[in-house]
């Protein structure tokens, strides 16, 4: 009998432990908190976290302005981690680390927030599970006031200067000299100085020994000096008429790669691969560049780092044209031929695949890419793909705002966040003709990314939204998109909420395609537009509960020829709706049989009409459409009785994508 009580005495208290293991296991352990680099609208944190095997913890967010009493909610941070994102063809293997990350959205500019987060879990927590911090949003970076004014002129300019004066801008910035002396830099510029450069052309004689702008062999100018936050550097126009950087068919024209804390302001670029290369991945990269009030044309690449230490750069406010087509939609798959092509049209820079590739491209945090147009480029924005994230969360692609830009006419994509790790947000943008996707994340490495407000209209492939490469942490919230929404590839970890998705009559395709790789996925209060003479019109693959499905068959997804089926059997869309484009004020679709047409962002209407299916029918999310009025907020990225965000540069008065 002993023996018998003693064994049943092992057992127990082995059943015991194996149960504490289970609940250490099920319990959260809050780690390292991080607050991301600010940006002129929103906050980011990322929390590490240990346990919550059984992934019930969550995360509340409130937030207030300093000196204010009232909390306000935010979007509660997104749980993320094990999520595998990988593309085996480039050895690209991560999985995403335990924790939670988020964004408090549409914030002022130049403001003190106070901002709370608390940790739960009905397992419970260990550690400190309440974090409370003040962060302070940025605002637009400016000349300082009080620095000396050095004056540039161009080298055929022989009227009355001001004082000092020079002439190019290596000159005042290095005071440089000709031949072998343009490196001999004894007089540099210092913080707090603002460069006035005079109307004029600057283009360098890159092959005359003398040049007189001083630059060397190559024609590029490069800038290595170091302003402060406080006392930039700043080179900007005079005010007198244009000033014109002309790179004469040179590989890069400005390498800022070096620098800190310098402004461009009201200057034109034009005729390089490279207008402003910032950054080399592994190599070093530009701190806190901000190009505003710009015009790039006849360039490769607007403005590019791929350094993971660049950061907090502001590209706001500039006009970028590319060098591609301007009368087809061609794509980088061919370069095929309309038959309605007029032969006189045939672009004198010839038929190369790649003339343009991206207008801006970054990597590093706390970057702002706002309110510019983008045309004729492979790409218009990107986060460069990069590979695995760096440890450091200040040496990776995180808090990157990308909103109120205005593309037309792009080979690949309108934005790609391929690179991006967390907080990356893309809002209030414009798209009009891309030949392969949308909005793109190949991959995303944990999220969240937020897509939010975006337009989009005629892109043939039907991929609105390219989230490809495993990508994980994808959050999709009133955009209108005129195509079908099409994701083959399983993303991890994806959310829809209030947008609309009007298809275009594509024979045999489906208006919704959606490849979910774990049981983290949501899709609901949306509006659909389905193709007509297409049986199936809805199609889901969603793993059950705790399964990682990464690598589906045909047989794993499920197909619907209506909405309703769709919600019955899968639990998802039980709220969204049907529509047609009469809910709209004046919009016509594509045309699906001419993949080569070209369409005017100022020839098309997005405004819902009142009382149409789409008014009213979406849901609440904080922070996200607080300021909705009616039953609820509409679907959509145009909110009845708002305003109608400005797309572009905000100096720009006439429409430059019409011809």
């Amino acid at each position: 009998m002993k023996k018998i009580a003693l064994k049943l005495l092992v057992l127990t208290s082995m059943a015991v432990l194996s149960q504490c293991v289970v609940s250490a296991q099920d319990a959260v352990e809050a780690g390292r908190f991080h607050v991301e680099h600010p940006t002129l609208l929103n906050l980011g944190f990322e929390w590490t976290i240990q346990g919550d095997a059984n992934r019930n913890a969550t995360v509340t967010v409130q937030f207030r302005e300093v000196g204010q009493t009232a909390w306000r909610d935010g979007l509660p941070l997104v749980r993320i981690g094990g999520e595998n994102v990988y593309r085996r063809r480039e050895n690209l293997d991560y999985t995403v680390p335990d924790g939670f990350a988020g964004s408090i959205l549409n914030l002022g500019a130049d403001t003190q927030y106070e901002c709370r987060f608390e940790m739960k879990d009905p397992d419970g927590v260990t550690g400190q599970g309440n974090k409370t911090v003040q962060v302070k949003t940025r605002k637009e970076p400016q000349p300082y006031v009080g620095g000396r004014v050095l004056h540039v002129y161009p080298p055929d300019y022989f009227g009355p200067r001001q004082e000092p004066s020079f002439t190019g801008i290596l000159q005042a910035y290095y005071g440089a000299g000709l031949g072998d002396w343009s490196v001999v830099w004894e007089r540099r510029a210092k913080p707090g100085d603002t460069i006035l450069v005079h109307s004029g052309l600057y283009r360098p004689e890159r092959l005359n020994y003398v040049d007189p702008m001083m630059t060397p062999f190559d024609g590029s100018m490069s800038l290595t000096l170091k302003g402060t936050a406080a006392k930039p550097i700043t080179i900007k126009s005079a005010g007198d008429g244009e000033a014109i950087f002309d790179g004469a068919g040179n590989h890069r024209l400005f390498d800022v790669m070096a620098s800190q804390h310098h402004i461009f302001d009201g200057l034109t670029f034009r005729n390089t691969d490279v207008a402003i290369f910032a950054g080399q991945k592994e190599v070093t990269g530009a701190v806190a560049l901000t190009v505003k009030n710009c015009r790039f044309e006849q360039v490769g690449f607007g403005v590019w780092t791929e350094y993971a230490g660049s950061s907090d750069f502001y590209i706001a406010d500039n006009l970028f044209l590319g060098r591609d087509d301007r009368f087809r939609l061609i794509g980088w798959g061919g370069r095929q031929r309309a038959p309605d092509y007029p032969s006189w049209a045939e672009p004198p820079y010839g038929s190369h695949l790649l003339t343009s590739y991206y207008a801006v491209k970054v990597y590093g945090p706390g970057h702002v890419i706002a309110h510019n147009s983008i045309a004729y480029f492979h790409d218009a924005i990107a986060i460069s793909t990069y590979g695995t994230p760096e440890t450091d969360p200040d040496r990776r692609a995180s808090a990157i705002d990308i909103y109120n830009n205005d593309m037309h006419m792009l080979n690949d994509d309108f934005v790609e966040t391929d690179g991006g790790v967390h907080n990356i947000r893309v809002f209030n943008n414009r798209g009009v003709n891309a030949a392969r996707g949308g909005y793109s994340a190949q991959p995303m490495f944990g999220g969240p990314a937020y897509f939010v407000r975006n337009i989009l209209y005629h892109v043939p492939s039907g991929t609105a939204f390219k989230f490809s490469a495993k990508a994980a942490g994808l959050f999709v919230y009133h955009n209108t998109i005129i195509s079908e929404n099409n994701i083959g590839d399983p993303a991890a970890n994806m959310h829809f909420r209030n947008n609309l998705y009007l298809g275009r009559d594509v024979p045999g395709r489906g208006v919704l395609r959606l490849a979910n790789a774990t049981d983290a996925y949501s899709s609901d209060y949306n509006g659909y537009r389905p193709n007509h003479g297409v049986t199936n019109q809805f199609a889901i693959l969603g793993p059950k509960r705790g399964q990682r499905l990464y690598e589906p068959t045909e047989s794993d997804w499920k197909s619907f020829s209506a909405l309703t089926a769709l919600s019955q059997q899968t639990g998802q869309e039980s709220h969204s709706v049907m529509i047609d484009y009469d809910i709209f004020e004046s919009l016509r679709k594509p045309d699906p049989t001419n993949e080569f047409a070209v369409y005017h962002a100022m020839d098309l209407n997005f405004k819902l009409k009142l009382n149409s299916p789409a008014v009213d029918s979406g849901v609440a999310i904080p922070t996200v459409n607080d300021t909705y009025s009616g039953r609820g907020p509409d679907l959509g990225a145009l909110e009845i009785g708002q305003a109608t965000p400005h797309y572009g540069p905000r100096w720009l008065t006439w429409q430059p994508f019409y011809r």
